[in-house]
């Protein structure tokens, strides 16, 4: 399956990563996809940059180095009612946002309460997709996190940084894989990228896509017109709650 975008990718403005902007841009042209999305950790991580850091992203170019470029955020999860790290302003100013637990931010808890934090997080209508849901410092029940982004058209992602950074990722994310393959739940590929040469390479991704049977279909970033299609689903879809609140 080819996967045409990396929907995960981190610039020096995180902290701990370690290239530029057009250094990321530069290996996503080298790994042929036709863009990245940009989603530098969200203010609560340290390290990482102001908040200013993501409403100035305007000032890029929709295109870098030849390819698309998205303005994106890996926003903090910050309590089990969902709450990010970064204000609804902000927030509606980016092209994609993903929300993600992350130790330093917020504890593990149990598995009750990890699995309300990212159910509430997909409620929240900036929130496109969830990151690394298969992180087994993270135990939560995979079948009500799945189900709560397909009542919600959000994505799930398959992150393939996990195979390297998260020991033991792997049984719990070939779960949610064929999860969102047996309920029609969208994903989103990223790589979770700190570093220009790892954009754009998903060989363990691909290989989980493979095992656990998932349609290309449900694969949003397969095509740069299939994640247009999907930020512009999302657009609309915060548009009609904004104006009609609760549908």
């Amino acid at each position: 399956m080819r996967i045409a975008l990396d929907t995960h990718t981190h610039s020096v403005a995180s902290g701990h990563a370690y290239s530029t902007i057009d250094d990321m841009a530069s290996g996503a042209r080298r790994a042929g996809l036709a863009g990245f999305v940009l989603t530098d950790h969200g203010p609560a991580m340290p390290g990482t940059t102001h908040h200013y850091h993501f409403g100035n992203l305007r000032v890029l170019p929709r295109r870098v180095k030849g390819v698309r470029f998205f303005a994106g955020v890996e926003a903090n999860i910050l309590d089990t009612e969902g709450r990010l790290d970064l204000d609804d302003r902000h927030l509606g100013r980016l092209d994609f946002v993903l929300a993600g637990l992350h130790e330093i931010c917020l504890p593990p808890m149990d598995r009750e309460r990890n699995t309300l934090a990212l159910v509430r997080a997909l409620e929240n209508p900036f929130v496109d997709a969830i990151s690394h849901p298969g992180n087994p410092a993270f135990p939560v029940d995979a079948r009500a996190v799945v189900l709560a982004a397909w009542a919600n058209g959000k994505a799930i992602e398959l992150n393939e940084g996990s195979f390297r950074v998260r020991t033991g990722s792997k049984p719990n994310c070939l779960e949610i894989a064929r999860l969102c393959a047996e309920t029609g739940t969208l994903i989103v590929c990223g790589t979770d990228s700190h570093y220009k040469d790892h954009v754009g390479r998903f060989p363990n991704v691909k290989a989980l896509l493979r095992e656990a049977r998932v349609p290309k279909e449900l694969v949003v970033n397969r095509s740069l017109a299939a994640f247009e299609a999907f930020l512009d689903r999302r657009a609309a879809d915060r548009k009609r709650q904004a104006t009609h609140p609760g549908t």
